[in-house]
């Protein structure tokens, strides 16, 4: 595994996921994989309740949640010139719920 890996949590209104699926699937994930630095990518969707704990408060929700994971050669590659160019969520926006974060290893 990559010492770096990008990490993408999202949350998609159920009323677009079908277009979001496909969007994803056929034109935002090949793109990102298509630019240089980016190693692998994987998407993967929620099985079951979600849970959130937060300061020891938990909560469950049957929200469906999808990950993708890029293993990624460092944070630069998220300032090229190509990953720029492809990253944003277009038409989902204003339907959208996510978080995006880099991970070095420890």
């Amino acid at each position: 595994m990559s010492k770096c890996i990008l990490l993408v949590l999202c949350e998609i209104d159920a009323e677009v996921e079908a277009d979001w699926n496909r969007w994803y699937n056929e034109e935002h994930l090949p793109a990102a994989l298509a630019c240089p630095g980016v190693i692998h990518g994987a998407r993967y969707k929620s099985a079951g309740e979600v849970s959130l704990t937060d300061h020891g408060a938990r909560e469950r929700a049957n929200t469906v949640a999808y990950t993708t994971l890029y293993e990624v050669e460092g944070p630069e590659t998220l300032e090229t010139p190509e990953f720029l160019a492809m990253a944003g969520w277009y038409q989902f926006t204003d339907r959208i719920k996510a978080r995006t974060q880099v991970f070095r290893a420890l």
